[in-house]
């Protein structure tokens, strides 16, 4: 479903923590990250996609999450022409995006990645608010920066204000991720609490 000037609908979400931490997600079998985002299928609204998009590449349900806002209109970016499939070039331009913010009212262990037969992540962690771009594809960049400082409003202070910030009495530990199987563990870093 294309609007008149070839956007697809999608939303995007940036979940947080307690301690306004976002939930970032390395793509399947690629070394780029990203927050979990889906097309908006006919029928659905915004909020219903959401929930949808969520579930489906988190694992987490309604009852995991407590939305705190939206971007007020859509957020767009192109697709550059190497990554269109070529049976809709000339048609399809990229995509128009309303974000959501939302707070994991759930634990940690309620996310599953692979919950459908194609996850779109195999690995996540939790990052301060202001992630760094330079791991999102190009074209992405803008939406989620503007996403961020739009949607940056709804936060607590400190984190709302002045930008990358790190955390005082935090660490880094080890944490197993299933990768391609049941029987292939690999590990990454995320930062957690000391208490």
């Amino acid at each position: 479903m294309l609007d008149r000037e070839g956007f697809r609908p999608n939303v995007g979400i940036i979940l947080l923590n307690t301690h306004n931490e976002v939930w970032w997600g390395k793509r399947a079998r690629e070394h780029s990250w990203q927050f979990p985002q889906g097309g908006i299928k006919y029928g659905e609204t915004p909020e219903q996609a959401m929930y949808r998009e969520l579930q489906e590449e988190t694992g987490l349900r309604h009852e995991h999450v407590k939305v705190v806002g939206r971007t007020r209109d859509w957020l767009r970016y192109e697709v550059p022409d190497n990554f269109i499939r070529r049976e809709i070039r000339g048609h399809y331009r990229g995509q128009k995006q309303i974000w959501f913010l939302l707070r994991m009212i759930g634990r940690d262990s309620d996310i599953n990645l692979r919950l459908t037969n194609t996850p779109e992540f195999d690995a996540w962690r939790w990052h301060q608010y202001w992630v760094p771009l330079e791991v999102v594809i190009e074209f992405k960049r803008d939406v989620y920066l503007k996403a961020l400082h739009e949607l940056s409003r709804f936060l607590t202070p400190p984190q709302a204000q002045g930008g990358p910030q790190r955390h005082a009495g935090r660490q880094a530990r080890q944490v197993p991720v299933l990768l391609k199987n049941d029987d292939e563990k690999d590990s990454f870093e995320i930062e957690t609490s000391n208490g």
